[in-house]
């Protein structure tokens, strides 16, 4: 199908507690980025203190996505058959618990546990989150309400990295796991008296009829769900090394303080897209009136741009050049991002939202986890012909390829959509 049309499915009127919802959601989307990110913003701190080398560091930083894209898929399949309010504060608060734990950690394995555990609790919201915000909003202004949720993840981004830098600088790197996973406790107590599941009533078909393996067998011979898990991968692969990496990157490359690469390595790029992503799911709605395939088209136009951008940020050795391509990557991954599930749900039905959701999510993060862990095998064994730094460098030039190749796989949906209508 080409899109989730009203005439083919009941949708009700968007109503003020609808973007209440949005709100409250968007608070644990803020902690889920927070929390995951605050690591990567002491990754030098860990360095000196324990010894660990830039390979167990991007074990530590790949460790969290495989455990979390190993189970986001199944959670995904839960979420079409369970109550989504208690999956999504449940998994927020036992994330928020271990975020805590992680402060206790002292030892190489005890890092790699903690970031394992987390990527189990995580792994309960974005199926969950994403599909109960498209129940409650209609076809129409979609992608306005996914993306102003979806600036959660930038702002609590920026919070977990430059926060959690000057934490660490000030008072120790424990303190801001301390701090994010308290206040993650809570937010999910206060919302769980507050926050209410979508009606599914107007749903045909509950998945909860099918098995999971049949869902899964199903959503897997759709080339139109292939082709956009394809391009996830490549994007989610470059995400992963701009949140594991930047900091290290800045602080070695730039002679910065670890706040002032904390706060840099997130500012320019993730405050550009979280003020630019209600823009972009603004201009996906809009353009998605006016042609078929609408929120296709912003994405695609995204990862072409960005693709320079991301050239021009390896190479750069000017401060002033490199802020200017991190805000113009910034707009671009915003373009991108805040498409990425309005998108799925026009070729999606709402009974399998979550399902198709959780198998982006899952591909799409065993594929990003391969970033990190590669740059930091490059930068550790890539040999003596230069310096670490030098090959960080060049490894994040070449990732663009990954948004062209990304842009590339967008532009096979329509064509085997087309192939399927005739």
């Amino acid at each position: 199908m080409d899109s989730d049309r009203p005439t083919t499915y009941h949708l009700r009127p968007t109503t003020s507690y609808a973007w209440i919802v949005v709100a409250m959601l968007w608070m644990v989307c803020f902690l889920n980025y927070a929390d995951r990110q605050v690591l990567s913003g002491i990754f030098p701190a860990l360095e000196k203190e324990f010894g660990f080398s830039k390979f167990q560091l991007g074990m530590i930083g790949s460790i969290f996505m495989w455990v979390y894209a190993s189970l986001v898929v199944f959670m995904g399949m839960v979420s079409d058959r369970v109550n989504r309010k208690n999956l999504i504060l449940g998994g927020c608060l036992f994330w928020s618990l271990v975020t805590m734990l992680t402060g206790w950690c002292s030892l190489f394995w005890q890092f790699l546990a903690v970031r394992g555990l987390e990527g189990l609790g995580e792994s309960c919201y974005f199926p969950s989150s994403n599909a109960m915000i498209a129940d409650y909003h209609e076809h129409a202004h979609r992608s306005t309400a996914l993306s102003f949720h979806q600036s959660g993840v930038y702002f609590g981004t920026i919070a977990g990295s430059a926060f959690g830098a000057w934490l660490a600088q000030h008072y120790g790197w424990r303190y801001g796991f301390y701090f994010f996973g308290g206040l993650g406790v809570i937010v999910s107590i206060i919302l769980f008296f507050f926050l209410k599941e979508a009606d599914r009533s107007h749903r045909h078909g509950a998945a909860s009829q099918h098995s999971v393996a049949l869902t899964f067998c199903d959503l897997m011979k759709r080339p139109e769900l292939l082709f956009l898990i394809a391009a996830f991968v490549c994007v989610n692969m470059v995400a992963m090394i701009f949140l594991t990496w930047m900091p290290t990157f800045l602080y070695e490359k730039f002679h910065m303080t670890l706040t002032q690469a904390g706060f840099y390595s997130v500012i320019f790029i993730q405050l550009t897209s979280a003020l630019s992503a209600p823009l972009c799911g603004w201009s996906g709605d809009w353009l998605t009136r006016k042609m078929k395939h609408g929120r296709l088209a912003v994405q695609v136009i995204s990862l072409l741009v960005g693709t320079f951008a991301i050239i021009a940020i390896g190479l750069g050795t000017k401060f002033s050049l490199l802020a200017a391509m991190m805000i113009l990557f910034g707009l671009c991954k915003s373009g991108y991002d805040a498409g990425i599930f309005g998108a799925l749900f026009d070729y999606m039905e709402p009974n399998v939202r979550g399902s198709a959701a959780g198998l982006v999510i899952s591909f799409g993060y065993f594929g990003g986890a391969l970033g990190p862990l590669l740059l930091g095998a490059i930068a550790t064994y890539g040999g003596a012909s230069s310096s670490a730094i030098g090959r960080m460098s060049l490894t994040i030039s070449m990732s663009g390829c990954a948004y062209f190749l990304g842009a590339l796989f967008l532009l096979g949906v329509p064509v085997v959509l087309r192939k399927k209508a005739n």
